[in-house]
């Protein structure tokens, strides 16, 4: 392997120091026309091998832009195919290093069938081992469709570029107007990134996954705990807008790696170690704290289409790895505007369906309010929470009380509205009425937050959970 290349300088940060064993070295294009003949093709643009991380074994590939642009060929593709070859054999994880301009026009349908052969691969994957992308350089066209295909995409944030339709070819746009291949565009309009940063830094973050998630569908993703299983989390009640900083105090060391952050931030997903256990999260988040600790940004405690497909999606995968799943609820209803009511029926759907079908070992914690079916879809205990613990000061209900005794009581006088709306958050709305029905297993104090947790997640380790015989869902 090159020592020089910035395909092979990334794959060195990335893996453990001396790690790395590259296979194909020798490989170069099989393809002679349009003078490819009097082209050098060193490892056919991309280096691939295994090593790794933290002492757990990785497949990496790392394509270099330096050898016709890094382009993808036939024995490009076949190389990256073995890889994941050995990865399915082995159950370990398949990190891409991408950086290419895209399909090699000399190889044409060769090409094109390496990129069929590609995507089978993936999807053979999927669900089987994690497989992570970052984003340095070009990843365009049907690359962009690799990167959708893997389970966690990070994308440099200067150079790196992902787009199926350059930014110019989209009508009435230019990149000065709006580049839609930047990394924020990635990030935060769409969800196709997760996390971006400098290069240095996203492969820090991708070791930090690594870390955090098994190798594969049949391991667990365990490490010994270094943290007081019992620690009070105090001022935790605070938190109660910001549930990212939630999440960290309740966390092993207060570790939380949050992804897609910069994507429908009303809803947190993330991964977080609980007594050494890798645990999924999801949470409705009101406000965004600056490093200050001050309110940088606030949001409506509803759900939105956005929010919950990001939601969904990262569900199912934590069932698909056997990683058990909290949820933190906080949300009074569905976000009330035309261009969400367009999808937030099927967005509600596929989260509901999403934590309704997963069978891993699920808790809910309700933090705040959790009113009417918003409050369904966030993981209660009628879809298959297992553990539902809340907070005292927690309301579970259809509404608000004040609102619905206007409801009920319409045209009967501010004293009686006032009245009955009391007695309504009394009866229907407080978490000790939830409780006595049987809704919620236990009240406990936010700074007991996390030894609670880690007791209802223990308890349910060895969690079995059938369902009926089909071959998938098609929510």
């Amino acid at each position: 392997m090159s020592t020089t290349s910035k395909a092979s300088q990334r794959i060195a940060a990335l893996l453990d120091e001396n790690s790395f064993v590259e296979i194909g070295a020798l490989v170069t294009a099989r393809a002679t026309d349009f003078d490819l003949k009097q082209t050098e093709t060193p490892s056919d643009g991309v280096i691939t091998g295994y090593g790794v991380i933290g002492g757990n074994l990785v497949y990496v590939y790392s394509q270099d832009a330096s050898v016709l642009n890094g382009t993808v060929g036939e024995m490009h593709a076949k190389k990256i195919a073995n890889i994941y070859r050995l990865a399915l054999k082995m159950g370990a994880p398949v990190i891409g290093l991408l950086d290419s301009a895209g399909l090699r026009l000399q190889e044409s349908t060769d090409a094109l069938a390496a990129f069929g052969e590609l995507y089978k691969r993936q999807s053979l994957a999927s669900g089987v081992i994690p497989q992570i992308t970052g984003v340095f350089g070009n990843c365009g066209g049907g690359l962009a469709i690799l990167s959708a295909m893997s389970d966690f995409t990070f994308m440099e944030e200067k150079n790196g570029k992902l787009f199926v339709n350059s930014p110019n070819a989209l009508a009435g746009n230019t990149v000065a107007k709006c580049d839609t291949s930047a990394a924020d565009y990635q990030c935060s309009k769409t969800s196709n990134v997760d996390i971006t940063g400098s290069e240095a830094d996203i492969l820090a973050q991708i070791r930090q996954l690594v870390s955090m998630l098994p190798a594969n569908n049949e391991e667990d993703a365990i490490t010994d705990c270094t943290d007081d299983l019992n620690r009070v989390c105090a001022g935790l009640e605070s938190c109660v807008g910001d549930t990212s900083v939630a999440l960290s105090l309740i966390a092993d060391n207060n570790l939380f790696l949050e992804v897609k952050k910069e994507y429908a931030p009303e809803m947190v997903t993330g991964f977080l170690k609980l007594d050494g256990v890798t645990v999924g999260a999801v949470a409705n988040c009101a406000e965004r704290l600056d490093s200050e600790g001050k309110v940088a940004e606030k949001f409506d405690t509803t759900l939105s289409a956005n929010g919950c497909e990001k939601a969904a999606e990262f569900v199912n995968f934590c069932d698909a790895f056997n990683i058990p799943v909290l949820s933190l609820t906080n949300t009074t209803g569905f976000k009330a505007c035309e261009c969400n009511e367009k999808r937030i029926a099927k967005a509600v759907a596929q989260l509901t369906y999403a934590f309704a079908n997963a069978t891993v070992p699920k808790v809910n914690a309700v933090i705040g309010k959790a009113y009417g079916s918003a409050y369904v879809a966030m993981n209660s205990k009628a879809t298959g929470a297992d553990i539902t613990i809340a907070w005292p000061n927690a309301e579970i209900g259809c509404m608000d009380a004040t609102l619905a005794a206007k409801i009920m009581y319409e045209g009967q006088g501010a004293e009686t509205i006032k009245e009955k709306a009391s007695e309504y958050a009394a009866l229907q709305n407080s978490v000790t009425s939830a409780a006595k029905r049987g809704y919620v297993d236990q009240i406990v104090e936010p700074a007991d937050t996390r030894k609670y947790i880690i007791g209802a997640f223990e308890m349910l380790f060895t969690k079995k959970e059938d369902r009926p015989a089909k071959k998938h869902g098609t929510v």
